[in-house]
This record gives C-alpha cells, sequence and structure tokens, in this order.
C-alpha cells in the first residue's frame, strides 16, 4: 500500500456503532488505521484517526458517505503526513481541579507551556453539581525544562486557588 494518509475528523451526536460502521467501511475500502482518539463529549461523539488510503480524498469521502449519511455524521479529511512511532512520550502527568470559572484551563496552560511543558494530550471535564461544579482537567506532556520547573510553575497556579498534582511517568518501564 502507498504510504498516503489522511487524518479523519467525524463529528455527531453519540449513540451506538459509530466506530463499528465507520471503522468497518475503512476496512472493507482496503484503508489501515493509524492513530485514533474516540471520545464522547457531552452528547457528540467525536472521532479523529489517521487512515492509510492509497485513492484520493474523494475517494475516501465516498467510502465513507453511507456511514456518515446514515449516523448524521459531519466529516473532515485532510491528508496528512503518517509519522507513525514518531511520536513523543509523556514523562509527566498533570490533575488539576478547581472551581469551575472561565479562563482556567487558558491560565493553567499559560503557566505550564511557559515552564516548558510540551502537551501531548490533555482531557477536561466537569463534575460536582450544577451549584458547585469543579473543573477537572489531566494533562500528559513532555517536561522539557525538567520536573522540579514544572512544579514551581504548578505552586503559582496552587495560589490562585486550583489543586494541582505532578506524577513523573517512568517511561523505561518494561
Amino acid at each position: 500500500m502507498a504510504d498516503k494518509w489522511y487524518m479523519l475528523t467525524l463529528v455527531g451526536k453519540d449513540r451506538t456503532g459509530i466506530v463499528a460502521h465507520v471503522t468497518q467501511a475503512l476496512f472493507d475500502g482496503g484503508c489501515n488505521l493509524g492513530e485514533t482518539s474516540m471520545m464522547r463529549l457531552g452528547s457528540s461523539f467525536t472521532v479523529m484517526m489517521m487512515v492509510q488510503h492509497d485513492g484520493t480524498t474523494k475517494s475516501l469521502r465516498d467510502l465513507l458517505q453511507t456511514e456518515t449519511e446514515s449516523l448524521e455524521l459531519h466529516l473532515h479529511i485532510d491528508h496528512v503526513e503518517g509519522g507513525l512511532h514518531q511520536h513523543h512520550q509523556p514523562d509527566v502527568r498533570i490533575s488539576v481541579y478547581g472551581a469551575d470559572r472561565a479562563g482556567i484551563v487558558a491560565q493553567v496552560t499559560e503557566v505550564l507551556s511557559g515552564a516548558g511543558l510540551d502537551i501531548l494530550d490533555l482531557s477536561s471535564d466537569v463534575g460536582g453539581t450544577e451549584e458547585n461544579p469543579i473543573y477537572i482537567m489531566h494533562i500528559e506532556g513532555q517536561a522539557t525544562s525538567g520536573i522540579e520547573v514544572l512544579q514551581s510553575a504548578l505552586d503559582i497556579v496552587k495560589k490562585a486557588g486550583v489543586d494541582a498534582h505532578l506524577t513523573a511517568i517512568d517511561t523505561l518501564i518494561g
């Protein structure tokens, strides 16, 4: 198979069978999957996947037309470089908890970025109650300037009323 890679992004109302139908259509069309990220956000489901496909963007769109129409999914396709097995491995995990308020993600990530954190994955959720919502954020990344610098940056975040914990990830396991 030629080394032609595409990034597919699909978004639609969460329902059973999205992953099964989309991946089966890709398999039936002779595609191979690379890295993927699939998750529910609110009442929506979003899929991002790297797909290896010999054809064009149009032929890939045509392969998925039945599924995107029947599941009412919005599809976006970009041609990308494959780059499998070339991504960075995280060496830190940071958990952040705080009263839900506008700007919490921007404030925390700005401080961490300034301290040399290369964010590789970030997920967030809102817990607690409607009256007392709690913003929960989990970040994995690389501490390019060292863990001590990140810990000092988190001390600044903590002074702003946010609970934050940094854990080193042992990348030499196995």
